[in-house]
């Protein structure tokens, strides 16, 4: 903004006496002149005496008037007076003399030396002026939504911002990851859980650090409604996102998967855990944990696997399509992924299903195992539930469209 201040006080310089040199009469004139030197030195307080000198000659006429409110804007913006320099203004402006162009840059200097002088109610009313006259300067819009948010109006900036974040979306541009974590902070003081969920998840979708889905998936899990029998989905979502935190993540998915009857997703946890270097550590008797637990997911997986063919002719002669749906998702874990899908779709079309938005949840999520993102994705949108199965689907989908 020290840029846009200088460079006002150059432009009203370089076109001051330039218009109207001619009109002046020598006492108004001449102090004008040495103002217009002094602000090319940047010493706008010296050149606010000057122009103090010209305006107190008696019967100036419009012409001379405008001048001095000219060089007078041009010192008081270089000054840091955003007061008087506002006032110029619109002495400036009632003469119905200033061009356009002109009042654009001018309101964007004020907007500027406002902010500059933490007067942060006045930075909003200057820049929303600003814009709505034309101006297309982001750095203002910028200056406006950072005053809404110190001067407390966390409501107010998480609003500006949420635009901000829809017209990106509509430009196809990504939201820089400042502006996004700014709207986050704001929307969690104004209590706006709409734009939280907006902020989160176009950061974990543009910028999917570990903290950021760690604090999504943590407030998916606070959320009211939020069914119990879904940890084990929120597991999986942060093993595929990175965001595990400790060995007793990976325990506790693993024994999830093996109580959901499958064991070969639990022992795909427990090799990930090993193979990262946090399961197989620690104290003697927690790394003898960690080794039993992979035994035992070891000896399930071996015994599913045997008893697979068993399974289908049962799933196969079941009323409902569940059985069907549950053993393909076991395979795809158990290196038959191909099958494995062939069967959940068997079952989701056979119906009958208990809980059918699940069962499409999971083909979804096997979809991307088995390496289609975009069949993953086309699944996932058809998931719906208000218990929190779509808003795993939701975010699938964002991890499926990364890959």
């Amino acid at each position: 903004m020290q840029t846009i201040r200088l460079a006002l006080a150059s432009l009203v310089v370089a076109a001051a006496l330039a218009h109207a040199q001619e009109a002046l009469r020598p006492e108004v004139g001449k102090p004008l002149q040495a103002a217009q030197e002094l602000i090319k030195a940047q010493k706008y307080k010296d050149a606010l005496a000057k122009v103090r000198d010209a305006e107190a000659v008696p019967n100036k006429t419009a012409g001379e008037s405008y001048m001095v409110e000219r060089m007078r804007i041009a010192a008081a913006s270089g000054a840091g007076d955003a007061e008087l320099a506002a006032r110029s203004f619109e002495a400036l402006k009632a003469s119905g003399k200033l061009p356009a162009a002109e009042q654009l840059r001018m309101l964007e200097s004020l907007a500027g030396s406002f902010y500059r002088a933490k007067d942060y109610a006045k930075t909003i009313v200057w820049g929303k002026r600003y814009l709505a006259e034309g101006g297309s300067n982001a750095q203002i819009r910028t200056l406006v939504i950072q005053s809404q948010y110190l001067a407390g109006d966390y409501a107010g900036a998480a609003k500006e911002l949420v635009v901000e974040v829809q017209a990106d979306d509509k430009a196809g541009r990504v939201t820089p990851e400042d502006r996004l974590t700014l709207l986050l902070n704001a929307a969690q003081r104004a209590n706006d859980a709409s734009a939280q969920v907006m902020a989160m998840e176009h950061l974990v979708a543009h910028y999917p650090k570990k903290q950021y889905w760690s604090d999504m998936l943590a407030r998916l899990q606070r959320k009211p409604g939020f069914s119990d029998r879904l940890a084990l989905d929120t597991y999986r979502l942060m093993l595929a996102t990175g965001s595990m935190r400790n060995a007793n993540d990976y325990m506790e998915m693993a024994q999830l998967a093996v109580q959901a009857g499958l064991p070969g997703e639990g022992q795909q946890v427990v090799d990930k855990g090993f193979a990262a270097g946090v399961l197989g550590t620690g104290t003697p008797a927690e790394a003898d944990r960690h080794r039993r637990l992979k035994e035992l997911v070891a000896k399930r997986a071996a015994e599913e696997k045997q008893g697979l063919a068993a399974r289908e002719t049962q799933a196969a002669s079941a009323r409902g399509g569940d059985e069907l749906v549950n053993l393909g998702f076991s395979e795809t874990f158990l290196g038959e992924p191909k099958k494995g899908l062939a069967l959940m779709e068997q079952g989701i079309a056979k119906g009958g299903l208990k809980r059918p938005h699940d069962a499409k949840l999971h083909l979804g999520i096997a979809y991307l195992s088995a390496g289609d993102p975009a069949k993953a994705q086309a699944v996932l949108k058809t998931v719906g539930g208000q218990d929190g199965t779509a808003d795993l689907a939701r975010l699938w989908g964002l991890v499926a469209r990364q890959k």
